[in-house]
Parts: C-alpha cells; sequence; structure tokens
C-alpha cells in the first residue's frame, strides 16, 4: 500500500492525547511487497498547545527523544492520528538511525504509556 498520507522523511508530525500534544518525526518510510514500515523518532516532550509544537521545532535541540528510533507498522502509524507541521532535512546523525530489525505493531500511545 503507498504512502496516501503524502509524509516523507523529515516530517514532524503531531498527535493529540488527552493533555495536549506529543511529537514524532518520519525517519524513512519502506515500501515493501504491498507493506509500509514507517521509521520514526518519538519525542518525549509534550505540550499544551500546537504553537508550543511548532516553537519545539524551530529550536529543535531543544527537544527530548523517548524513542529514538522505531520502525512501525503501517497499522500502528495510523492507529494515531497526525497532522505534518513541517518539514526540516534530516540530519546526518538522524539518516543513521537504524539499529531495529523487529517492526512493532504497537501504538505511539501504548509505546509512550499514554492513553
Amino acid at each position: 500500500m503507498p504512502n496516501v498520507q503524502g509524509f516523507a522523511a523529515g516530517d514532524f508530525l503531531v498527535f493529540q492525547i488527552e493533555s495536549g500534544f506529543g511529537l514524532m518525526r518520519v525517519l524513512r518510510i519502506d515500501e515493501s511487497n504491498g507493506d509500509t514500515v514507517w521509521h520514526v523518532t518519538v519525542y518525549r516532550d509534550l505540550f499544551p498547545e500546537i504553537e508550543y509544537a511548532e516553537l519545539a521545532i524551530a529550536s529543535r535541540e531543544s527537544l527530548t527523544p523517548e524513542i529514538e528510533h522505531i520502525a512501525l507498522t503501517d497499522r500502528a502509524f495510523e492507529s494515531t492520528q497526525v497532522s505534518r507541521l513541517g518539514n526540516v532535512p534530516l540530519t546526518a546523525e538522524e539518516r543513521e538511525l537504524d539499529g531495529l530489525s523487529e517492526v512493532s505493531d504497537r501504538s505511539i500511545r501504548l509505546l509512550l504509556g499514554l492513553r
């Protein structure tokens, strides 16, 4: 299944939780045999309003990764509704993040222990 959302490597995505918003970043999208695997970084930082997440993206060095790299199935990725906040080219370090051979089918909220 192709990436119908139109997301790309370098995209910062925001998702809503009960008390605010979380932030993740697309590192890479692999598509093979009709399956999509999403490689993302998920940040520890939570924001009361989207504007604060946008400000954090502008000064990315202030963001703290909670999960530096995780590979997600398409089902796991799509289980959390996200919106694109912007795209910033990946750093050399972000392009090199790739230590996982296993792909998770758990949602971002479950991985973070959030509801």
